[in-house]
């Protein structure tokens, strides 16, 4: 592609295109302006509405609003007790957080290979991983799409492991079974990070099947503290892992529009894969297999082979489109390679995804003119 011209079917006047724009609306404003009236910010009325509502919109035992995805990863897996000298088969296909999230107590991430098609963990390399050491599994459900679950359950529940699933990219997605995801029992985290299909500008939330797990984690995300939370005794380690009344208030609205985000974003989701779906060599997004239902994300392609995926990102950059590489592999950050010891093609299979796929602007609001603007310039991009 060096030495190509640039794409002409837009102008330099056309607005620029982000990768993301998060959907606040006038029922958020309400909200988020009677917490600030009520001058009740933090731990107040709003974010045990949050939690009751998002429980029940998933149909989860328990749910714990936390400040960010990572922290309910982490209180997940403090939960399950995993520690030092544990090992958690996980994904290497995934953002750095649900690998981290075990370092922070001591346990070991062990990397599997995903299934070329859905992105998520193989369960036959999640067998071929389980070693000795291993304590538990922590599928990730990549990009929205849900893990197989019913065969990492039956695989957990042979060789007595335990499950923390990272939903981050996944609230309101329904597993093979028909089961939304994060409703299974297992302790699950969400985010609501700016660029998630629902936002609080930061959050997270934890789902659990056990009161026992949810009470530990109500008292962890608040230092530690006793039952009754107003006295200042702590009886047992914590974090300031607190979800403010603002950011709640804004989470209460969007669960209250959650049908209608998600199903505005699926039909983003098919404008693309109409356009895109004749382009030679460019993999799409899996796509759902009933019940099984994905809930979008972002949504990513993997390019052809023979593109340059630097020169593509930044050619859309000149026509006013932003893009983005998703996701390289966890265990060949700086971090990892130098900690561990990982090296390139010991899963070839994640590897192979991760330097071809490309996230394309994709949110609430993009306009289907958007999409024709995207899709033109990736083609024609393409094409040359």
């Amino acid at each position: 592609m060096s030495g190509r011209s640039a794409p002409t079917g837009t102008t330099a006047a056309a607005a620029a295109i982000p990768l993301a724009r998060p959907d606040i609306g006038p029922r958020e404003r309400e909200l988020v302006r009677e917490v600030l009236e009520s001058g009740r910010l933090s731990l107040g009325p709003q974010l045990e509405r949050f939690e009751s509502e998002f429980g029940s919109w998933l149909g989860a035992g328990s749910a714990v609003a936390v400040s960010s995805g990572t922290a309910a990863l982490h209180l997940g897996v403090r939960g399950l007790g995993w520690g030092r000298g544990d090992e958690v088969v996980t994904s290497p296909l995934s953002f750095v957080a649900s690998a981290n999230c075990l370092l922070y107590e001591g346990a070991k991430p062990v990397f599997c290979d995903v299934d070329s098609e859905t992105l998520n963990i193989d369960p036959q390399a999640a067998a071929a991983a389980i070693g000795g050491r291993a304590v538990g599994m922590l599928p990730v459900h990549l990009f929205g799409y849900p893990a197989d679950m019913p065969a990492l359950e039956q695989l957990a529940e042979r060789h007595g492991l335990g499950i923390v699933e990272d939903a981050c990219e996944a609230a309101g997605a329904v597993d093979a079974e028909g089961v939304r995801v994060g409703a299974r029992g297992h302790p699950a985290a969400f985010a609501f990070y700016a660029n998630k299909q629902l936002v609080t500008a930061e959050g997270g939330m934890l789902t659990t099947g056990d009161p026992a797990l949810a009470e530990r984690a109500r008292s962890e995300r608040n230092q530690g503290r006793g039952e009754d939370m107003a006295q200042m005794i702590h009886t047992r380690l914590g974090f300031n892992y607190r979800l403010s009344d603002v950011a709640a208030a804004i989470g209460v609205a969007q669960i209250e529009r959650a049908e209608q985000i998600l199903a505005r974003r699926e039909q983003v989701a098919v404008l693309y894969r109409e356009r895109l779906d004749s382009i030679e060599g460019l993999v799409l997004p899996a796509e759902n297999r009933a019940p099984l239902c994905r809930s979008w994300f972002v949504f990513t392609v993997q390019l052809p082979e023979r593109a340059d995926r630097d020169a593509v990102v930044d050619r859309l950059a000149a026509e006013g489109i932003q893009s983005k590489a998703y996701l390289p592999c966890i265990h060949l950050q700086p971090f990892y390679r130098d900690r561990f010891g990982f090296r390139g093609g010991e899963f070839p299979v994640a590897e192979r995804i991760a330097a071809r796929s490309l996230a394309l602007p994709f949110f609430n609001t993009i306009s289907e003119q958007e999409v024709d603007r995207v899709c033109a310039a990736l083609r024609e991009l393409l094409n040359a």
